[in-house]
């Protein structure tokens, strides 16, 4: 880029950290040179520099992913994987590059010898890492979609890991809330809790091992890390602690581009992430239900609405027991956003009454309710650029910092995303959530997800969204765009509405504080709703395109917060 191109621009970087859900919202960060959103200012930073650089809005989102495997290791990752739905002017693609199930999974993996699940078996260490799809999948992105060269797009990240960066304040509380799961492998005791404590706020932490695996991948892309010495080095840890995971598997992984669910809902087009994700499915599907149910007519924060939308995702989370990988699903978008099976669902929603979760969908097989309050460490991030090409990419390691074995030659996490499928059919999984058969572990597999990158266009403006939250992800994408489209909210305040959450199962609505009134809660268990209250629910990141070129970013204000910034021309 030239010199007199380069000084045109400034950075606009907004931070939201821990705001109250019920105070006033902030104004999103606008301007006209693209924007960033993502969990962390330093990974916004990232992206941002590679859109003042002349890059995209694929660039960016790739600048922004890796520089969260420096500065989010419990999320941003090399070790895991994620989904991306892409809109580069009228093309709407889909990149899957979840990860796999090794060679050697099969659907007894978990059980014990009598057919009992075996307690953290899916959860903690090696055996429960998937085939990471990350490194693969961020380099193809860009293969198809990015503008800049290769190793410009890796620098920003490489830079961070090399001369170091701040520990945030989430980072810290994270390694702390999980030392005694993390300490257990002397390898992840070593990096990150030297001296047998966790590295306090604003300290300064290098990740040299990490710097150098960016500096060969910025070199070799995915070869540097999914073959030769740190194949090797992954394959070796996961067998010194139990895991199946080989250097053969790396090597065998592919990303696969598919087609977005496709949907038109309340005037606005909308593609999202298709099997093996469920969340554009269950978005499409809970948003057809409401307009038949004329959802958009009742009065806003009342109690029909609440009892509506509930009803709605009960019923589209009860369709969730019938997906998983895509070649393995008994029923994916095909049937499930059908307008005759969609007509059939609405119809069994009583307009005034709960329906029991039991007989929504009559499964024979006797379920156990797990607990909706387990951490998530998926992250996402959203990216616009001055032409109006968007990216909303969701990337995961599951729980936080994945199976918590770190693998030091290589310098990231290992995933625990294995727990993602059905170890156990009809018992739930890290996020309460109960799955079938469709989605039991076969080798090669790929296990179902939650994760939700949406955008959605009509004429003149497009937004890209999606979030981190396991199964509240959809929900909380669902509720932000419907804030956005049917009643008034700007970016920032539709992200900022408090929210309610329902998954079939447990058969219950979960709130967060403020989004019922004590008269709303009396009245949808006089209905015969369990309402339970919880902190918070997903932490869902934005970026919005208009006509003219104007752009708005807009972050979560749950949880640790994130950082919004745009790239703004400054005459």
């Amino acid at each position: 880029m030239s010199m007199s191109r380069a000084g045109c621009f400034v950075i606009v970087l907004v931070l939201l950290w821990c705001s109250p859900l019920a105070a006033a919202s902030r104004p999103p960060a606008e301007g006209t040179g693209g924007a960033v959103a993502s969990d962390e200012r330093l990974a916004t930073e990232a992206g941002l520099e590679i859109l003042r650089q002349g890059g995209n809005a694929a660039d960016a989102a790739v600048a922004t992913a890796l520089a969260l495997v420096v500065v989010e290791p419990e999320a941003g990752n090399l070790g895991g994987g994620g989904l991306a739905v892409i809109k580069f002017g009228d093309e709407v693609t889909y990149l899957d590059f979840r990860e796999t199930a090794p060679a050697a999974a099969h659907r007894e993996t978990y059980l014990d010898k009598s057919g009992e699940p075996v307690p953290g078996a899916s959860i903690i260490g090696p055996l429960a890492a998937g085939v990471p799809g990350s490194p693969t999948g961020l380099f193809e992105l860009h293969r198809r979609h990015g503008k800049l060269m290769w190793p410009a797009v890796v620098e920003p990240a490489r830079r961070l890991a090399a001369e170091g960066f701040a520990v945030s304040r989430r980072l810290h509380h994270g390694l702390v809330a999980k030392k005694d799961v993390l300490t257990r492998f002397p390898e992840t005791a070593e990096r990150w809790f030297p001296g047998g404590e966790a590295p306090v706020p604003g300290s300064l932490m290098r990740l040299p091992e990490l710097a150098k695996t960016l500096e060969d991948y910025a070199q070799r892309g995915p070869e540097a890390i999914t073959t030769g010495e740190r194949a090797q080095a992954i394959e070796a840890a996961s067998t010194r602690h139990g895991g199946i995971l080989t250097a053969a598997d790396l090597a065998a992984y592919a990303p696969v581009w598919r087609e977005p669910v496709r949907f038109e809902a309340f005037g606005w087009q909308v593609a999202s992430a298709d099997l093996p994700s469920s969340g554009g499915i269950l978005v499409g599907s809970a948003a057809a239900i409401l307009d038949r149910l004329s959802w958009s007519e009742e009065p806003r924060f009342g109690a029909q609405r609440a009892h509506l939308i509930a009803e709605a995702w009960r019923r589209a989370f009860a369709d969730r027991f019938l997906m998983g990988d895509p070649d393995a699903a008994k029923a994916g978008a095909t049937e499930l956003l059908a307008s005759s099976w969609l007509d059939q669902r609405s119809a069994t929603v009583d307009p005034m009454k709960a329906s029991s979760s039991s007989n929504v969908e009559p499964w024979e097989k006797a379920v156990t309710i797990g607990d909706v309050n387990e951490p998530t460490d998926t992250t996402h991030l959203s990216t616009v650029d001055a032409e109006g090409n968007l990216v909303a990419l969701t990337t995961t390691l599951n729980g936080l910092f994945g199976c918590a074995l770190y693998v030091p030659e290589a310098g990231f996490f290992l995933n625990n995303e294995m727990d993602d499928f059905a170890t156990a059919p009809g018992r739930p999984n890290l996020y309460g959530l109960v799955q079938g058969e469709a989605n039991e572990v076969g080798a090669g597999k790929r296990m179902l997800s939650s994760m939700s990158p949406t955008v959605a266009w009509r004429e003149g403006e497009a937004v890209a969204l999606g979030g981190r939250g396991g199964s509240r992800i959809p929900t909380s994408t669902l509720q932000v765009l419907l804030n956005f489209w049917l009643d008034g909210d700007g970016l920032q305040a539709a992200l900022d509405r408090p929210r309610v959450h329902h998954q079939w199962l447990p058969d219950q609505i979960f709130a967060e504080g403020d989004a019922l009134s004590p008269e709303t809660k009396t009245e949808l268990e006089a209905r015969g709703h369990q309402v339970t209250w919880v902190g918070s629910l997903a932490q869902v990141h934005a970026v919005r395109w208009m006509a003219g070129g104007q752009v708005e970013s807009a972050v979560d204000p749950r949880g640790g917060g994130g950082a919004s910034g745009v790239v703004r021309p400054l005459y």
